[in-house]
């Protein structure tokens, strides 16, 4: 049996590490790598700086897109594509700040350390995703609208 869409989207975010980030700007489209951590509700957060491209891009422009690939050569594809609205989120978001240290495997923050450091918290809110999963669809992508 097929597994759910939006379980499948999960289990993509949760093996990666890695989110491209396409921003569009004055200058043109831009795109960086940033790690990455998610909710149940496939909003995907991250820490930038907010002097870097990226971020002055998403003040003026909060449409995004972006790919999160987590398959290795000579493996099937899987991955996701998605298409949304980014923006950046006040506050140091200790439980965010915690997810996203141990992801990176660094110890645990402590409440009064500065989790930020100079950065700030974005938050993208997905409306399109397209699941890529070759071993169970082939190259028929999966949409999965919010």
């Amino acid at each position: 049996m097929v597994k759910d869409i939006k379980e499948l989207i999960k289990e993509v975010l949760e093996k990666g590490y890695l989110m491209s980030l396409g921003t569009a700007d004055d200058g043109g489209v831009w795109v960086s790598d940033v790690i990455y951590i998610f909710d149940d509700e496939l909003n995907i957060y991250w820490m930038s700086n907010s002097n870097t491209r990226h971020s002055k891009a998403i003040t003026n422009n909060s449409k995004i897109a972006g790919t999160i690939t987590v398959n290795l050569p000579k493996e099937n594809n899987l991955g996701i594509q998605f298409e949304g609205i980014a923006e950046k989120i006040e506050g140091p978001r200790f439980e965010l700040a915690k997810k996203h240290y141990r992801k990176r495997r660094k110890p645990e923050p402590k409440e009064n350390e500065d989790v930020l450091q100079g950065d700030s918290w974005y938050i993208l809110k997905p409306k399109k995703i397209e699941l890529i999963c070759e071993e169970l669809f082939g190259f028929k992508k999966q949409a999965y609208i919010i």
